[in-house]
């Protein structure tokens, strides 16, 4: 079996109580109810999937943990009530608990009918299986939509046998696991990496702000140098403020909507302002952040970047990140990324990766902790594949994607602000906007306020989806 990346293990971790849980979630509409047959063939072919696995820890200190084939499954869950389509995001943020990567089945398939007569159906999965693409490839098995060559390549989607394959699966192979770990740190590169180890260390998600931080935003109102218009001055911002005091213990609110935008129309808007889709995307985050009183100067963004070169499922990614200006607008932005995705993070603190498996788990967490969390999250996730336009004999109507953060409290809070997660469904373009400030934007009426205000600014044609 192969073993858990360092990514891997960071999301790991979260589902012990360090860090910030996370599940991704692939959310389906149709036209039409979808039959109850159509969703077990669905639910069947998941559980014997690429998803079909677990974690097993191994028996030998600095050795990886290791995936193991599991097919057991929740259940298939089928809401009985009709919820109004304003409703999905509400419904569909209950859905991520119980997901066990470790101990038991760590994804879950629940479907659910329409007021207008349609379904939607959401798939929600632990980040420790897979990041988004990955998620996409398993259910593009699933659905039966790939061919027989491209099944037999998805890495893992027949996981090997107890007995083992030529990457190890037993007490020998994890001597060798921890060995080859030892050997390419070295002990002179575990002291020299200890040294670098403060005390009361803290993570990169607690390092000062880019270009500012938390200082008075510049914007006033007007234009940029490119003529787009700034955001706006901090005493002019939308006042949503939610509680201000709140146990540490509580679960912190996330509010969420799913809007959509023909892409002809998204993708004119960007070349208007010298941009791409995605340099559009992240100014949209950015200043919907601002406008609802984000008090930075500047805007330290997260960009997740896609490294896998063959379709596996897994977490292959890279994050890296860009620092977003009141005056910049779509070109700026551009600019900025493409120069970012030359230069991705590296390992926290400047420690090699492998110190990680060294280490407690406790200790790889505050090493680690805050990895690629910055004030807002932009995730492009890119076309979805013509094979999940058809669920069944259905059509699609829509496909979203999105992260949620199950049971996740004030305590753990991450340094993020706001998320987005964009991906392209046919024609049209569709953006999850996720809030975790409930200080300025208590609701999702409050969120609705504020993108609809940013979208006003450059005559962006959003609507619910």
């Amino acid at each position: 079996m192969r073993r858990l990346s360092v990514v891997d293990e960071i999301f790991l971790r979260t589902h012990q109580g360090l860090g910030t849980p996370i599940a991704l979630q692939g959310l389906w509409r149709t036209a039409g109810a979808v039959e109850p047959e159509v969703l077990a063939r669905l639910h069947e072919a998941l559980r014997t999937g690429p998803l079909a696995r677990r974690v097993v820890r191994p028996r030998v200190p600095g050795a990886r943990a290791r995936w193991q084939r599991n097919d057991r499954a929740h259940p298939l869950d089928r809401h009985r009530t009709a919820l109004a389509p304003a409703e999905i995001p509400h419904w569909a943020d209950t859905l991520g608990a119980e997901l066990d990567p470790e101990h038991g089945p760590g994804w879950r398939l629940s479907a659910a009918p329409l007021t207008d007569g349609g379904t939607i159906v959401a798939l929600t999965c632990s980040h420790v299986l897979a990041d988004a693409r990955g998620l996409i490839l398993a259910v593009e098995q699933a659905l039966g939509a790939t061919d027989s060559d491209r099944a037999v390549d998805l890495v893992c989607a027949r996981p090997a046998a107890a007995s083992g394959d030529d990457t190890g699966d037993g007490p020998d192979s994890d001597w060798f696991d921890a060995a080859r770990i030892w050997a390419t740190v070295g002990l002179g590169g575990v002291r020299a990496a200890a040294t670098r180890i403060p005390r009361g260390v803290r993570g990169p998600g607690h390092e000062k702000p880019v270009a500012g931080g938390e200082g008075t935003a510049t914007g006033a109102g007007g234009a940029s140098r490119t003529g787009l218009p700034l955001p706006p001055a901090l005493e002019d911002r939308t006042d949503s403020s939610g509680p201000t005091e709140t146990s540490a213990f509580a679960v912190l609110p996330e509010p969420a909507l799913i809007l959509r935008c023909p892409a002809a129309d998204w993708e004119a808007v960007a070349a208007r302002y010298g941009g791409t889709a995605n340099s559009l995307f992240i100014w949209f985050v950015a200043n919907t952040l601002w406008t609802a009183g984000f008090p930075g100067a500047a805007i330290a963004a997260s960009l997740p970047v896609d490294t896998r070169d063959e379709p596996r499922i897994d977490n292959d990614l890279a994050v890296t990140e860009i620092a977003v200006t009141p005056g910049d607008g779509p070109a700026e932005i551009r600019a900025k990324s493409r120069s970012a995705y030359e230069r991705r993070m590296t390992s926290p603190g400047g420690l090699p990766e492998e110190f990680l498996y060294l280490v407690p788990d406790k200790v790889a967490h505050l090493l680690s902790r805050g990895a690629g969390e910055r004030d807002i999250l932009c995730s492009n996730i890119g076309p979805i594949p013509a094979a999940l336009s058809t669920l069944g004999p259905h059509e699609c109507t829509g496909i979203a994607t999105r992260a949620v953060h199950p049971g996740l409290d004030y305590a753990r809070r991450p340094r993020t602000r706001l998320s987005g997660y964009l991906c392209r469904f046919r024609d049209d373009y569709i953006l999850t906007v996720a809030s975790l400030y409930p200080e300025r934007i208590a609701d999702a009426a409050a969120l609705h306020r504020l993108v609809t205000a940013t979208a006003a600014r450059v005559d962006l044609p959003i609507r619910p989806w």
